[in-house]
């Protein structure tokens, strides 16, 4: 590993551990010539599948894309930003672990939709409504009734209404005199 500060090629590793999700190990080393200390990171090098979209076009498999429309679907929602990586987390994993060199955008977009159902129903909606083209009120209607369904109480309680409403600031309209 050669030194950032003098360019000597002559380096020893003092410490190494685990750091991120232990998939990268931090190195801390010191240059035999200059005796400065640095940090580096070693991570494995990973081939992500191309994405297939749906007109036929290819393009590289994009995490900033990916992270884009999570967050957007997310937008103004009480999701912790630790979930949001993880769920990023599982979604770069499926694309790798599918051993395939190419993968429909459609597939990536249903492993998305099972991400949000986990993290949240609102976003879980807002994502469908772009992601399955809904054409009218009834496609809405259908994919909420069918969530409502088949929601157990345990996740009833840990999902948080689009509004809720609070009784202090509901106000009976005045009267103009």
């Amino acid at each position: 590993m050669r030194c950032p500060f003098c360019g000597a090629m002559d380096t020893k590793v003092i410490d190494s551990r685990l750091s991120g999700d232990n998939d990268q190990i931090r190195r801390r080393r010191e240059c035999l010539e200059c005796q400065e200390r640095f940090t580096t990171y070693e991570s494995a090098e990973l081939n992500l599948p191309r994405v297939v979209k749906s007109d036929g076009s290819r393009e590289p498999f994009s995490e900033k894309k990916l992270l884009a429309g999570l967050q957007k679907s997310l937008e103004k929602r009480p999701v912790a930003i630790d979930d949001v990586h993880l769920a990023m987390s599982h979604l770069k994993h499926q694309a790798l672990v599918t051993g395939e060199r190419e993968i429909l955008s459609r597939r990536i977009g249903e492993w998305v939709m099972e991400e949000l159902l986990k993290l949240d129903h609102v976003a879980y909606i807002r994502y469908a409504s772009v992601y399955l083209s809904f054409e009218d009120i009834a496609s809405f209607r259908d994919v909420i009734e069918r969530l409502e369904k088949e929601l157990s109480p345990e996740e009833a309680k840990s999902q948080l209404d689009l509004l809720t409403v609070e009784k202090s600031r509901i106000t009976k309209p005045r009267r103009k005199s």
